[in-house]
């Protein structure tokens, strides 16, 4: 849930998705689900002479498995709220583990 969160806080900024077959696709996050399944809007391939056929395509939903990388802006990115959240998720998993 912790990525979940994250990326849904990212809604509205423009991202670069990197997949699994080595394709690149910049554009506008417009959703995220919990199974990281995202909707970019206002696309764009980054290596569009290898993919012609991606040059009509506006908006794009991806299954969250295919999806090697997310890329953002790092002054997206808070990276003290991220540690702290990941602090207390493991800290609740362990003493879920334990009780």
């Amino acid at each position: 849930m912790l990525f979940f969160s994250f990326f849904k806080s990212l809604v509205e900024t423009q991202v670069t998705v990197e997949l699994k077959n080595d394709l690149c696709i910049r554009g506008t996050l417009k959703s995220v689900d919990q199974f990281l399944n995202i909707k970019l809007a206002d696309i764009a391939v980054v290596d569009e002479h290898k993919y012609p056929h991606m040059r009509a395509v506006k908006s794009i939903f991806i299954r969250g498995s295919v999806i090697r990388y997310i890329h953002m802006p790092k002054d997206n990115v808070d990276t003290a709220l991220l540690e702290d959240a990941t602090r207390r998720e493991a800290q609740a998993q362990k003493e879920r583990a334990t009780a």
